[in-house]
């Protein structure tokens, strides 16, 4: 699902322990029409937004970048531009899927880099401009809701990047606190203001989730969370949020499926596909969690349509085939179809434009794979393709144990 939005790198940065406990019902805490930034109710911004969710990232860049140049000097315009900038660099990296955050060794393993310096540069000459001008606005007035917004949005999707692209933990956290006090005032201010409910809440969620040990560690440090509290503010956020409403619904969607409710989950996404039915991350994220809720062939079918729907000139605005075929290589595999498992990985790595992170992990699967065959020969070749697009990655570690001695399965 919408990893593809910067809650996802919020939740990879503060859930270092999965969450164990399901949440509570709670009912939205507020009952008003939300309050917004009037720019947020632009019409360009409006149209921005629809290319944004429909993936098109290139058209959604443009008009923040014409919107931007209306408005300058305004923190809120510098940060939906860096929204959208910061989105289109992590789908090129292939940073915007789900499964990525499930595999162990994300946070702790050694990963294929594929930075681009020049990306990297303008999204934190962006996020600088966005909290210099907020924190001038600020200094003049204490209490402008809007400027304290946009400053912890900008900061919020720095820390996107930080974690996704850079994994810095640590300097990551620092400033996702302080993207959340940024937003904790909003609404301390305005209640109303419900786009703020969403990084507040998602940081309540996820502190509240970890191990009782670990709160009472951290709550010395006055770090506290409740997870009720944190869902009906991301509840909140969805049903009434102007510009966090997709992005909040998404991050409950991937609350649940971290705690295996996938059927509520898929009800979620679901809902978001309904809304943006050509958006292929929601159409992708509904495969994924099928085949996570053990739904075997079905899921297989579910992966298979949304690689014949790509095929349709036009049906995608941007579709990212290898993630669609690492997945259904997945699925494959769950049913002990490796021949065909194999052939989907394989496909993943050689889609042109796959991230090398990618292409790592579906040649590692692939030689996997070929070794259940006892196609020894076919698993040492992708074996040593995941080594040579990655030599100093932890798959690449585990390739070359394949390469000695054959995979015989978990």
């Amino acid at each position: 699902m919408k990893a593809s939005r910067f809650v996802i790198a919020l939740v990879v940065l503060l859930a270092l322990w999965n969450a164990t406990q399901p949440p509570h019902a709670v009912a939205s805490p507020i009952a008003s029409a939300a309050h917004t930034n009037p720019l947020n109710l632009d019409p360009l911004v409006k149209e921005a937004f629809e290319h944004f969710y429909l993936l098109d990232y290139p058209g959604a860049v443009s008009r923040f970048e014409h919107f931007h140049d209306l408005h300058p000097g305004d923190p809120q315009a510098a940060a939906l531009l860096l929204d959208a900038v910061v989105f289109q660099e992590l789908y090129r990296q292939d940073l915007l899927d789900t499964t990525f955050y499930a595999n162990d060794g994300f946070l702790s393993g050694k990963h294929a880099g594929n930075e681009d310096p020049k990306i990297r540069d303008r999204i934190f000459s962006l996020s600088d401009e966005a909290v210099h001008e907020a924190d001038w606005r600020i200094q003049q007035n204490p209490n402008d809701i809007d400027a304290l917004f946009a400053r912890g949005w900008a900061r919020a999707l720095r820390v996107a990047y930080m974690g996704m692209v850079e994994r810095a933990y640590s300097a990551g956290f620092k400033l996702a606190t302080k993207a959340r006090e940024d937003h904790q005032k909003v609404l301390q201010l305005d209640p109303n203001y419900a786009d703020a409910n969403l990084v507040a809440g998602v940081y309540e969620y996820v502190v509240g989730a970890l191990p009782f040990p670990f709160k009472i560690l951290i709550g010395f440090a006055g770090i506290t969370g409740s997870k009720s509290k944190g869902l009906a503010m991301l509840h909140d956020a969805g049903e009434h949020g102007t510009i966090t409403s997709v992005e909040s619904r998404t991050v409950i969607g991937l609350f649940l499926r971290r705690e295996s409710k996938y059927q509520e989950a898929i009800q979620v996404v679901r809902a978001l596909k309904a809304q943006y039915p050509r958006d292929f991350l929601f159409c992708l994220e509904e495969a994924n969690l099928r085949k996570d809720a053990g739904e075997g062939m079905a899921a297989v079918d579910a992966y298979r349509e949304l690689l014949a729907s790509a095929q349709k000139p036009g049906y995608f605005a941007s579709a990212r085939l290898e993630l669609a075929y690492f997945g259904l290589g997945d699925a494959l595999r769950g049913q002990r179809q490796y021949k065909d498992a194999a052939d989907a990985y394989e496909k993943a790595a050689s889609t042109p434009g796959v991230s090398p992170e990618l292409k790592i992990r579906t040649l590692l699967a692939a030689g996997q794979c070929h070794d259940l065959l006892n196609e020894r020969q076919l698993a040492t070749h992708d074996y040593q393709m995941a080594i040579d697009a990655g030599p100093e990655t932890t798959r690449a570690d585990t390739a070359r144990k394949y390469l000695r001695s054959p995979y015989h399965g978990n």
